[in-house]
């Protein structure tokens, strides 16, 4: 194992997102002789399903753990440094992230003696809670051996540890954070200066257009606590996936073609086979239409050159 490591969080769920970004951090990098990269998938790491349909703590709020929800994957992102022996760096980052500069850029940064960098939560999260935004991390593994994540997480089922300070990273240090610039982790902005692109807004995930909604929000609004006794009621009443609806269109046209030019790329690679890709649609993991969507997707422009180099009108 190299010294440096990118690892990519996943379920069985977001696995197309995985390799599509797997493949985008190797297609801008000029540097991949130097890095490792893994995508860890909770289907290898038996904990999870041995936790299927108990409940844990998550802001307060008891919450049956469900591996097949959309975003079952998150505890992943505290597993790198272990994974790498508590030696080296390593950035760690969700699914649906796709790099469209050079990830080496972050991982042999100057990281000011910080075990760990990344950027606030955006909303609520970020403002009121002052959540961490550990969708994108990078690591500086020595200095996280206190990260034990199979206990963490049977622990939030076990011992009261709540899921939400665990994931805002509000249980380390502060002056053990720094923080790196939001273009590497722009959610859902995507101009000339995106390093890395966070399709946070799960209801438009460009890949699950017209498919029902398979994740659970929060329960907890501190501005408008009625909210939340809302989003009970209707999981009480509806069940977990009740009345969510379904996947809107992503707003921003460029950010679809950024996805489906990558994954064009994937097919013609090899990297993701037409019968595997229509599996997943058949699973409603990836929408029904993706083919015609990828058939109308121009090419992307060749690395380096940023995907909005020679944008498209909308």
């Amino acid at each position: 194992m190299k010294n440096y490591g990118v690892f990519i969080q996943t379920n069985h769920k977001q696995i197309v997102g995985a390799i599509v970004a797997e493949h985008a951090l190797r297609r801008y990098s000029s540097h991949n002789d130097e890095f490792d990269v893994h995508i860890m998938d909770t289907r290898d790491y038996p904990f999870f399903q041995a936790r299927e349909g108990q409940s844990y703590l998550r802001d307060g709020v008891q919450r049956v753990w469900l591996n097949d929800d959309l975003q079952s994957f998150t505890p992943t992102r505290f597993m790198p440094p272990q994974l790498m022996n508590y030696q080296g760096r390593a950035v760690v980052i969700d699914p649906d992230i796709f790099a469209c500069t050079d990830i080496w850029e972050l991982l042999s940064r100057d990281m000011q003696g910080k075990a760990i960098m990344c950027r606030m939560r955006s909303g609520p999260k970020g403002f009121i809670d002052r959540c961490y935004a550990s969708s994108v991390m990078l690591l500086e593994n020595s200095r996280l051996t206190h990260w034990k994540p199979e206990a963490q997480f049977n622990a939030m089922f076990d011992a009261g540890y709540d899921y939400q300070p665990w994931i805002c990273l509000k249980n380390e240090d502060p002056e053990s954070i720094g923080f790196f610039e939001k273009e590497w982790n722009d959610f859902d902005t995507f101009s000339p200066a995106t390093k890395m692109l966070h399709t946070t807004r799960r209801k438009t995930q460009p890949w699950k257009t017209g498919l029902p909604v398979d994740w659970r929000p929060s329960e907890r609004f501190r501005l408008f606590p009625p909210a939340a006794w809302l989003l009970r009621a209707r999981r009480h009443l509806f069940g977990e996936y009740g009345l969510m609806g379904k996947y809107k269109a992503h707003p921003d046209q460029n950010q679809e073609r950024f996805f489906f030019g990558l994954l064009k790329e994937c097919i013609a690679q090899g990297r993701i086979s037409e019968e595997f890709l229509r599996e997943e649609m058949a699973r409603s993991h990836v929408r029904h239409d993706a083919f015609e969507v990828l058939a109308r997707t121009p090419d992307l422009p060749p690395a380096p050159a940023h995907p909005l180099s020679t944008q498209q009108a909308a």
